[in-house]
């Protein structure tokens, strides 16, 4: 076990009311689009979302569990350092969308 898993297993913290703590996906700077072209971080562009993974949820929050992939602001975040890693904290009301699985296991995948 990494000293990382254990973090997230057993989080130094214990989180209030509705809150969400969240781990980023990737790295902020330079992105890859769909066919591979590497956009740097400083091309200017509209107001974007980031994805992040939940890895600690307060008692209040309601949608959210401890490893759902959410969708949030990333202007409308506080960072938090615990163990030398860059976690971020948000309300559950901050988080637009939270992913789904595509097709459940017993499903037939069909959308109706």
């Amino acid at each position: 076990m990494t000293a990382d898993s254990d973090i997230e297993h057993g989080l130094p913290i214990r989180l209030l009311h509705d809150r969400v703590l969240v781990r980023l996906e990737g790295n902020e700077g330079e992105r890859r689009s769909s066919v591979g072209i590497v956009i740097p971080a400083t091309a200017s562009m509209g107001r974007r979302l980031s994805w992040a993974t939940a890895v600690g949820v307060g008692p209040h929050v309601r949608s959210i569990v401890a490893g759902d992939r959410v969708l949030f602001d990333p202007d409308e975040r506080s960072e938090v350092e615990l163990h030398g890693r860059e976690y971020v904290l948000l309300r559950e009301r901050d988080v637009h969308a939270v992913a789904a699985q595509r097709v459940e296991p017993d499903s037939t995948g069909l959308y109706l």
